[in-house]
């Protein structure tokens, strides 16, 4: 990136959405904010609140009155794939970082984040599947049913991608404006489309190992939720299979 880009627009926009996340969007606000703080570029981080009817407005809003570079998005509650596009196609920075409200991974590794984008990479997903990998925390039974849904996930749209549903990735800035122009998945499952978007586009993609702890709050429900993201899935194949993203 030239120097003069550095300076008109952030090099990093970390997109967090959030619902009900009045317990822990301020830890993670305070993780992000202490690791840009040693960083010598421009940053921005938006927080999508997605129909929250707690105090996590209030919370983004009041850091936001003491941090510029922090911006609260509101929107209705559509699903977690709507609150990321939305803040994906409202950010500026030239790479932007999709970013879990739970800060399940430590935030260090996004250095590992900028430097595979800074090697040319379109887009650079966070694993917890591919070697070097470490999970923490998680119950048998979690495991499992995120395996059986990412052989689901490998056989009908993405082959080659090992955990299309771990919430960090980032996203070169003219990337995420291609793919998420396209997105139509408003839930869950809206990772195997963005992903299944960026390889019929032609795009670069990385899939990386990360530590990831486990948190017990998750708000996913194993069995609907699980439905749902199985019957968006083959809507994504179907929508590939008739040339919609194209």
């Amino acid at each position: 990136m030239m120097e003069g880009d550095r300076l008109e627009r952030p090099f990093v926009s970390v997109i967090v959405p959030a619902y009900n996340e009045e317990l822990r969007i301020g830890s993670t606000l305070e993780k992000l904010t202490d690791y840009f703080a040693a960083r010598a570029f421009r940053w921005e981080a938006i927080v999508v609140d997605n129909g929250s009817d707690d105090a996590t407005a209030k919370i983004v809003g009041q850091w936001a009155a003491k941090m510029p570079q922090v911006r609260l998005e509101s929107i209705p509650n559509p699903g977690k794939g709507a609150a990321v596009r939305h803040g994906m196609l409202r950010a500026s920075g030239s790479n932007r970082f999709m970013c879990d409200a739970d800060m399940s991974m430590p935030v260090e590794f996004l250095d590992d984040f900028i430097e595979q984008m800074e090697a040319g990479y379109d887009v650079v997903l966070g694993s917890r599947q591919v070697r070097g990998a470490r999970r923490f925390g998680e119950s048998a039974g979690r495991h499992v049913m995120g395996r059986v849904f990412n052989w689901v996930v490998r056989v009908a749209v993405v082959r080659d991608i090992l955990d299309t549903q771990c919430g960090f990735k980032m996203f070169r800035g003219e990337s995420a404006d291609d793919i998420f122009r396209r997105q139509r998945t408003t839930g869950w499952a809206f990772d195997v489309e963005v992903l299944s978007i960026a390889r019929q586009r032609g795009m670069s993609i990385l899939e990386m190992p990360i530590d990831w702890h486990h948190d017990p709050k998750s708000k996913i429900s194993p069995i609907a939720d699980s439905f749902r993201m199985l019957m968006d899935t083959f809507a994504v194949w179907w929508r590939s299979v008739t040339g919609a993203y194209r």
